[in-house]
């Protein structure tokens, strides 16, 4: 199974959709679908007002050097990009995608697209609990663009999200993982196109909402 990015448009959908779907069974490295009881609920609460005290806004992105196999430079897709510093082999674990863990009533208080103008958040899902934000105590990771033909894509593994090279990539080459929105029934063109995609791809779908649908330019 693989974490998916999230806007903050139904995300309490999203997690009825996620608690049917998902065996409770999936642990370790896959979605935890387990229902949260009221204990369960004070205490995932408690752990969030705790860090929400210690969290910290992320620094700016700056152009340059992040570890081994990445830096930082402009995008043509959009604003700051990751790019490989060197030729990395498939199946490279090139970044860990950390921030403040929140719950899913937290994400929804803090971010809600029908109020933005235009959609602007960083929330990756963790579990059926938990999401992390990587707005606040976030790394570079945060920088990296989606693209509907990805180079890289986003595995959970024991409570952690890496950004993982799905083949060798080339120096140079922008990293790119496919966002995966959450789909929904109810979903316009309005709505799709409000998660615009840019990549450039000729695979690219218009919206960085996992969908079946191909946008027209």
């Amino acid at each position: 199974m693989r974490p998916c990015r999230i806007s903050g448009l139904r995300l309490s959908n999203f997690r009825a959709r996620f608690q049917s779907t998902f065996p409770v069974a999936m642990q370790k490295t896959t979605k935890s679908s387990s229902k949260r009881t009221a204990g369960t609920r004070r205490a995932a609460q408690t752990v969030t007002a705790t860090s929400a005290k210690r969290a910290r806004p992320s620094r700016p992105g700056r152009v340059g050097p992040v570890n081994e196999w990445m830096e930082l430079r402009r995008s043509s897709i959009h604003g700051l990009g990751g790019f490989a510093r060197k030729a990395i082999p498939k199946g490279t674990r090139v970044i860990e995608y950390i921030g403040e863990k929140i719950t899913n009533a937290e994400a929804d208080r803090r971010y809600d697209d029908e109020a933005m103008r235009k959609h602007h958040t960083f929330l990756f899902i963790l579990n059926e609990r938990t999401c992390v934000d990587a707005a606040f105590d976030g790394n570079e990771s945060r920088f990296l663009n989606h693209s509907c033909e990805p180079n890289c894509e986003a595995v959970i593994s024991r409570g952690h999200i890496w950004i993982e090279a799905l083949k060798t990539i080339p120096a140079g080459t922008e990293l790119v993982y496919d966002y995966q929105y959450e789909d929904d029934a109810d979903y316009t063109e309005e709505d799709l196109r409000f998660y615009a995609c840019h990549c450039g791809s000729p695979k690219c779908r218009g919206t960085i909402v996992k969908t079946r649908k191909k946008l027209r330019p």
